[in-house]
């Protein structure tokens, strides 16, 4: 199981933070060229993020949030920065299907020039206004290389000419429609990032209800927001002893050729033997079931 509950935020300007990027446990780095980045420093950031991605080997999933390729920024950053092979690429603002499709066509054209092998570098989209919600299913199935969607949070409301609330019910249309649409696809949903990392209880309470809602993790900008949500993603004990039951209960009832699964009297039917599978197989993701148990 691929893991993408943190995805951490690094300004590709700073030479000290993309050093020690790696360091601090987030399952993904994004080296920022976008909004981290003053107008003057696009240049300078885009190199020291290539020299930094061609001597230093990190030990989680690398990847970087270029500029639109609607900037005059966004084609050089591709040209750049592909020469060092990202895992993945993170496109900003994304409203069409088209907006991944070209940028599909410019990283298969990279893989063959450097010799990479073909569909090594992957895609994701941050989508940022009512039009790109409206989109996201065919922003998240536009090419095989997509492997997230994010809501990116600031701009979206502002196109929704509203602000953030304690509760974040302006997200509610929002979320829900990425997550449908990244369900659909066959990919993760990503949160927005929490922006005030000295509030950690409503910090909590967000990463919480989003993970209720059904996201696959939360863009991060603090390394102090890491192990928060990591902790709030693992399984419980408690979950992944039930787990273990229900897939005990399971592969009995095969091993009667029986119809019926029942634990502790009560009938079970397919929906909770594949929420007990996804239970183990995270917490094997994350080390937690020492047992070994998976089916």
């Amino acid at each position: 199981m691929k893991l993408r509950r943190t995805m951490m935020f690094v300004p590709g300007n700073n030479p000290g933070m993309l050093i020690n990027a790696g360091i601090y446990g987030a399952d993904t780095i994004i080296f920022d060229l976008e909004d981290s980045v003053a107008l003057s420093e696009k240049d300078a950031a885009r190199h020291l993020v290539y020299n930094a991605m061609k001597s230093i080997r990190y030990s989680c999933e690398v990847a970087v949030r270029i500029n639109h390729i609607s900037t005059p920024f966004g084609y050089k950053d591709l040209e750049t920065i592909l020469a060092v092979k990202p895992d993945l690429i993170r496109l900003p603002k994304a409203e069409t299907a088209a907006d991944i499709e070209e940028i599909d066509e410019l990283i298969t054209a990279a893989e063959i020039k450097h010799g990479f092998r073909p569909g090594s570098i992957n895609m994701m989209a941050a989508i940022e206004t009512a039009k790109g919600i409206r989109n996201a299913y065919d922003i998240a199935a536009a090419s095989p290389r997509m492997v997230a969607i994010a809501i990116g949070g600031e701009d979206y409301l502002a196109d929704l000419q509203t602000s953030r609330t304690k509760d974040g019910k302006e997200f509610f249309a929002g979320r829900g429609q990425l997550i449908l649409a990244a369900r659909e696809a066959g990919i993760h949903a990503i949160d927005t990032v929490f922006g005030d990392v000295n509030n950690e209880e409503d910090f909590i309470a967000e990463t919480t209800r989003i993970k209720e809602m059904g996201f696959d993790g939360k863009s991060v900008v603090n390394p102090r927001q890491i192990n928060i949500v990591h902790e709030i993603y693992a399984p419980t004990e408690k979950e992944i002893d039930h787990a273990q039951r229900v897939i005990a209960a399971y592969e009995e009832s095969l091993a009667r050729k029986s119809g019926v699964v029942s634990l502790n009297g009560k009938m079970i039917d397919i929906p909770v033997v594949k929420r007990a599978q996804r239970t183990l197989a995270y917490a094997n993701a994350v080390g937690k079931n020492e047992r070994g148990t998976t089916l």
